[in-house]
């Protein structure tokens, strides 16, 4: 008798764990067919919230018993190449891609980090959009792409690029490189990422590994000798590396980056902070351009408002619900002139710069915006959600 419990008890047990294997393939799957960006796996008290980052906000799609939940995180870090007995410490990896199964998945990243109701756990899911790899396709306003085709063809100088995490500046800058490959053969272009995102044919991408001895500013001061002509820096995080990236936009180089600010002008300052001098700034700085992504309403249902002539959010099954599919890019751009170099050089606050853009008739991010509510892709409220700014209900 206790030979055949043992045996029901191993199958049963068996049966379990390839439950758990199709439940998370299944989830992944789910995930990619919804295009979500990120799959986060939730420990809570009573058991494994899993929720999708669909086009930028997170929506639960299971609530899953607190007796699968440390399997589905083991099946995960199994997936992800990680250590399974090691459950207090964080990890990162890759989860391998059945291209037979997921031809669109580009990537699959990994995050596990220890809660106090269990791991949690984040798969960051990457696309192959060959729509978004062409510069004109991005959806930037006309005077942008414009601005944007002409940085492309200087032969040195420095763009920089602002936004949060997830606004699409990895994507806009493939774009330009890809633009500067076609259009100008020949040019040498460099990358320096942490990490590599988006593969590019024809540049020299080069990875920094974490707490590795090639950081950013180490990485950067070697490439300057290997004769590139067009640079990307993944992001300037520090003043190091902000110093060596000026000196690059001042000696012949067109350098392309990211730095964390909210708008242009705070990203002058930002640099100031760093310790460079306002006339490397105005010396070097050919524009800032700062970027969002909107959602755009769901075709399917979005209503027309009578009073209005605008479109608002219904929700359906094709959009989760949410009134939305997909998203848009707003932006807004600054060129330096000879107004503008002058306030960088007599260090005026934000305010000042601000106010002086508004002067010039400078187009905000929110103007920008407002184009696609009067076209019936979003709504105000996105918009205001994305720029920040409160609702007038609210």
């Amino acid at each position: 008798m206790a030979t055949g419990n043992h045996k029901n008890g191993s199958s049963s047990q068996k049966k379990d764990a390839q439950d758990v294997v199709s439940l998370v393939d299944e989830l992944l799957k789910r995930a990619v067919t919804s295009g979500a960006s990120d799959v986060h796996f939730e420990p809570t008290g009573a058991g494994l919230m899993v929720k999708f980052r669909l086009d930028g906000v997170l929506n639960t799609v299971e609530e899953l018993p607190k007796s699968l939940s440390d399997n589905v995180i083991a099946r995960l870090k199994v997936l992800g190449g990680l250590l399974t007995y090691r459950n207090d410490i964080p990890q990162e990896g890759r989860i391998e891609i059945s291209k037979s199964r997921n031809e669109q998945i580009m990537d699959q990243r990994l995050a596990v980090f220890p809660t106090i109701h269990g791991q949690r756990a984040v798969v960051r899911l990457f696309y192959s959009n060959i729509e978004l790899t062409d510069l004109g396709q991005l959806g930037f306003s006309k005077d942008i792409y414009k601005a944007l085709k002409m940085i492309a063809a200087k032969n040195q100088g420095v763009l920089l690029l602002t936004g949060p995490a997830g606004s699409g500046k990895s994507t806009t800058l493939a774009a330009l490189l890809r633009h500067i490959l076609k259009s100008f053969p020949g040019k040498s272009v460099v990358t320096l990422e942490d990490p590599v995102e988006i593969m590019i044919e024809g540049a020299t991408q080069v990875q920094i590994t974490p707490h590795g001895q090639m950081t950013f500013p180490t990485g950067l001061r070697s490439l300057l000798r290997q004769d590139p002509q067009v640079l990307m820096i993944g992001e300037i995080r520090d003043a190091e590396t902000a110093k060596i990236a000026i000196e690059a936009g001042l000696t012949g180089h067109l350098l392309m980056s990211t730095m964390h600010s909210g708008t242009p002008a705070g990203a002058f300052l930002r640099l100031l902070e760093m310790g460079i001098e306002p006339y490397q700034v105005t010396s070097s700085v050919s524009a800032v351009l700062n970027q969002r992504l909107v959602r755009k309403l769901c075709n399917k249902c979005k209503r027309k408002i009578e009073k209005t002539g605008l479109f608002e959010a219904a929700g359906c099954d094709v959009c989760f619900n949410t009134g939305y599919k997909g998203r848009v890019l707003i932006a807004e751009m600054v060129q330096l002139d000879s107004q503008l170099r002058k306030a960088i050089l007599a260090k005026a606050d934000l305010e000042e710069l601000e106010a002086l853009l508004m002067c010039k008739g400078h187009t905000s991010m929110l103007a920008d915006g407002e184009r696609l509510i009067s076209e019936g892709i979003t709504t105000q409220e996105e918009l205001n959600k994305v720029c920040g700014i409160a609702s007038d209900d609210s």
